[in-house]
This record gives structure tokens, C-alpha cells and sequence, in this order.
């Protein structure tokens, strides 16, 4: 396992930010000795919570971490359907979105508990399918949001399809790289910044970016790594690659905690005027976007995804019918947009 950065370096990254990203990169950067799940109705949630009835079915929601803003966001969506239903919904999140082992603890703890629906993005494809198998057959209604489980797997493990509430994350990062791309008129080398490679909607978010650049002849996609989604992992892979390719001017960075830590590392290394693209739309990467430190970003509304799988699974509780897919929107962000 890669060291994580220390402490030390944190701060004098988080210092040197000139974005307001200090709280979050800090709760990226601890020590993964210390790492501990985090259970969101403990005082931790960014949504209150409210009381629910003691007969109140109980319903997980099972995230990848509050590292990143973006499960903020869809909390406070899965809140929205709690405080309209008072369901007792439980939010529960592992410390980072490399945690697999801690999701697939929290999946096993309601299993015990009990629960009625679990609502999961899961941080990994194929690895938590097995669990989310043993709950299934303990009676327990599954909604997939956010990342794709891996449909072979799924078959090979005896798991019943489940409903599946996202984005199109091929289509979005195809519109936002085909936007940049199209300002090229020259010969230029572009990257890819992608996310933990077993995640679905990381591999389907590098497809539609490797298409948005080949849609101009101009740009020659010379480098590609993982920067598994994390902030400071972006500052030091996009290091590495200009380091290889000093020339690159477009980068596409598949979710915005990434390109933040991209921007940082180009800011300091004077190649401001790289175009980066992210994904996530989150109030730092629009700042970056308004400040002319980003290109484009994508909005794919993660609180209707969380609104929306805590409705689903309230329906299939009650034995209704629901759709298999229920895609949501995405919505190109960009300079223009946001005037």
C-alpha cells in the first residue's frame, strides 16, 4: 500500500492551497493506522437528522467516505427522503474511498443489525459484491448508487439484480473533455488523472475521456494514471506525469478532488495555462473554474442520487415494482455557466 503523505506535509500543502480546500484536505491526509469507521448519526452528519419512530424501518445508506464533498451532498439528499418518510435511516461511511475492507464491515454490521434496505455506493466493483450477496439472502433490499457492481460478478456470485441509480459517467466526461477539446487548433498532449481502476464509473469516466480527445486530431492523449481519487494522490501523480510529459496541455481528471490537487502542484509549477477538466462540481472546483484554474467540471446532482435510492428502496420494501435503471442528469459546468 502506498504511504500515506504525512502529517507535516499536509499542512504545508493545505497552506499553500489557493483555494479554500484546507478542512478537506486534511481529512485526507491521517494516518491509515488510525482510520475508523464513521457512523454519520453520531454527530457527524452534515444533514440533521431526525428522530426517528421506534417502529421506523431501518435503512442504510453506505457511502465511501466524507473526505470528499461529493457524499455531503448525497447525504443530504438521503436526509431529504428520511425527513419525508421518518424512516430510521442510518448513514455510514469508511474513512477513505480505498477503505473496501470497512465498507464491506458496515454492509456486515447491518446484517446483524437488522436492516430492512441498504442503500450503497460501493467503493469497489466486484469486492463487495459477495456481502451484499449474504444480505440479500438474509431478506435485505439492495439499491446500487453512484458506481456500478460489476454484473458479471453479480451473475457468477448468485446475487439478484438490483436497481441501479446513477449518471451517465461515460457520456458526462465525453461532453466535458469534447468542450476543451474543441478549443484546439494546434498539435498538444493531454492526460488523464483516473480513479481507483476496479470502480466502475472510474473506467467508464476514462472511456468517455479518451473519446473526448480523440475527437480532435490535434491532441495526442500521452499519459495515463490512477490517482484513486484523492486529493494530494493528484498533486503527486500529475507531478510524475509532467515530469514525463512536460509538453501536456489538457488534463481530464475523473472527479474534482483530483484536479484540485492538479491544480495545485501546475500552480506551483508554472504551467497554469493547462486546461484541467474535473468531475463532481464541487463549490471548490467552480471557485477554480471562476478564477481561471480549471476548465470545466460536471454536475451530476449527488443528492438526487441519494434522494432517489432511499425512495427506491422504500418502494421495494413495500413489495412495489421499480425500474432496474434510473439515470440522473448531468450538467455541464463550465466559465459561461457559471456567470
Amino acid at each position: 500500500m502506498k504511504p500515506m503523505r504525512s502529517e507535516g506535509a499536509c499542512r504545508r500543502l493545505g497552506a499553500a492551497l489557493a483555494l479554500p480546500l484546507a478542512l478537506t484536505l486534511a481529512l485526507g491526509c491521517g494516518h491509515s493506522g488510525s482510520q475508523t469507521i464513521k457512523d454519520l448519526n453520531a454527530g457527524e452528519s452534515a444533514a440533521k437528522a431526525p428522530e426517528p419512530d421506534a417502529s421506523a424501518p431501518r435503512v442504510a445508506l453506505i457511502m465511501k467516505t466524507l473526505t470528499n464533498p461529493f457524499f455531503v451532498e448525497m447525504e443530504k439528499g438521503a436526509r431529504k427522503a428520511q425527513q419525508e418518510t421518518k424512516i430510521d435511516l442510518q448513514v455510514k461511511t469508511a474513512t477513505q474511498e480505498t477503505s473496501i475492507e470497512q465498507q464491506i464491515q458496515l454492509v456486515d454490521n447491518e446484517i446483524k443489525a437488522n436492516a430492512k434496505a441498504i442503500v450503497i455506493a460501493p467503493g469497489d466493483s466486484t469486492r463487495l459484491v459477495p456481502i451484499l450477496k449474504k444480505a440479500q439472502d438474509a431478506g435485505i433490499k439492495i439499491v446500487n448508487i453512484d458506481n456500478r457492481l460489476n454484473p458479471e460478478t453479480v451473475a457468477a456470485e448468485g446475487m439478484k439484480p438490483v436497481p441501479f441509480i446513477s449518471v451517465d459517467n461515460e457520456k458526462g466526461a465525453y461532453q466535458a473533455t469534447k468542450f476543451v477539446a474543441d478549443t484546439f487548433k494546434s498539435p498538444t498532449e493531454a492526460g488523464v488523472l483516473e480513479g481507483i481502476r476496479t470502480a466502475n464509473n472510474a473506467q467508464l469516466r476514462r472511456k468517455g475521456a479518451e473519446r473526448g480527445f480523440r475527437s480532435n486530431p490535434n491532441l495526442k492523449l500521452v499519459g495515463e494514471d490512477t490517482a484513486n481519487w484523492k486529493i494530494d494522490e493528484g498533486y503527486t501523480v500529475t507531478r510524475t506525469m509532467f515530469k514525463a510529459h512536460p509538453k501536456i496541455g489538457v488534463l481530464f481528471c475523473a472527479n474534482d478532488m483530483m484536479a484540485l490537487g492538479a491544480v495545485k502542484y501546475l500552480q506551483e509549477a508554472g504551467a497554469a495555462s493547462v486546461k484541467v477538466i474535473g468531475f463532481d462540481n464541487l463549490d471548490e472546483a467552480r471557485k477554480a473554474i471562476q478564477a481561471g484554474q480549471m476548465a470545466a467540471t460536471v454536475n451530476q446532482q449527488p443528492d438526487q442520487q441519494g434522494y432517489l435510492g432511499v425512495m427506491t428502496a422504500l418502494k421495494l420494501m413495500r413489495g412495489e415494482s421499480v425500474p432496474m435503471e434510473i439515470e440522473v442528469d448531468t450538467r455541464l459546468v463550465t466559465p459561461d455557466s457559471l456567470k
